[in-house]
Formats: C-alpha cells, sequence, structure tokens
C-alpha cells in the first residue's frame, strides 16, 4: 500500500498536539493484512486513555483531509509510548538523564550482553554510563536496545 511520508502526516498533526499540550513521540505505519498508523504521544504528565480518547478525535477529521494511503482503509491508533520503549530521540534521552537504563547490546561486552546503568549523556555516536562508579562510553550501533529501567519496588 502506498503511504505519504510520516514528516508529511506528523507536520498535519502537530498544530492540534501543541494546542492540546500533546507530544507526538513517533508515528508508525505497519502495512499488511489489516494497515494501521499509530500516533504515540506524550504529556508533561503522562498519557491516559481520555488522553489518547481526545487526542485520536481531534486527528480524525484533519487525517482524512491528509488521505495518508490515498483511499485505502487502515485503523488510526493513539497510544502512549510505553515505559519500556527504547531511547531514541534527543528528548528521550534528556528526560532519561542521571537515571537508571537498561542496556542490551548486540555481543557481550565484559561478558554481559545485558546490564542496567545510569545514563550521563549521549551525542550522535555514543551514550555514556556509569555502572557501579565506573564510567563506560557504549558506540549506539553496538546497543541493540535501551530503554529506561522499570523498578517494581
Amino acid at each position: 500500500m502506498k503511504t505519504k511520508p510520516i514528516a508529511e502526516i506528523e507536520a498535519a498533526l502537530l498544530p492540534i498536539a501543541t494546542q492540546l499540550d500533546i507530544e507526538i513521540v513517533e508515528i508508525e505505519f505497519k502495512q499488511g493484512k489489516e494497515p494501521a498508523l499509530t500516533v504515540y504521544i506524550d504529556t508533561e504528565t503522562g498519557v491516559d486513555l481520555n488522553t489518547c480518547e481526545k487526542f485520536h478525535r481531534a486527528i480524525d477529521p484533519v487525517l482524512d483531509e491528509v488521505d495518508p494511503t490515498f483511499g485505502a482503509p487502515y485503523t488510526l491508533n493513539v497510544s502512549s509510548p510505553g515505559l519500556d520503549r527504547p531511547l531514541k530521540t534527543d528528548r528521550d534521552y534528556q528526560k532519561c538523564m542521571e537515571q537508571k537504563v537498561e542496556v542490551k547490546l548486540f555481543a557481550p561486552m565484559k561478558g554481559k550482553k545485558f546490564f542496567e546503568a545510569i545514563l550521563k549523556g549521549h551525542d550522535e555516536n555514543c551514550v555514556y554510563l556509569e555502572d557501579n562508579g565506573e564510567a563506560l562510553k557504549l558506540e549506539k550501533a553496538k546497543i541493540a536496545k535501551i530503554c529506561r529501567a522499570i523498578d517494581f519496588e
């Protein structure tokens, strides 16, 4: 199925998000038997079902105008990014600065492919962590997934 560029869809939705104090975290289009456009959102106070519903209702008519699938049917989903969402953007990293993160590597480092550490910084190519007082510098290309650590205590 042919779809419009995500950047074009995001540009159309951004004014509504701004008006509602909602951040568009990511937009993804899943192709297949039941195509779906999913808009992941966040707010300063978090996302609940009411926030998702409110944003869904607000963007539905705009998406009808934008016609992201050139008339083909699709399902629109609005969702929170989830607690275990991988860190992707600069804003994701900034929100987790000085917090514990989970890191999964493609290949073992010091005998481990998974560990938890404190996020100290990042740049375009590397992530800087502190693991039990030891400073670590990891190339982003070697990280399979990095996300906020979730403690259930």
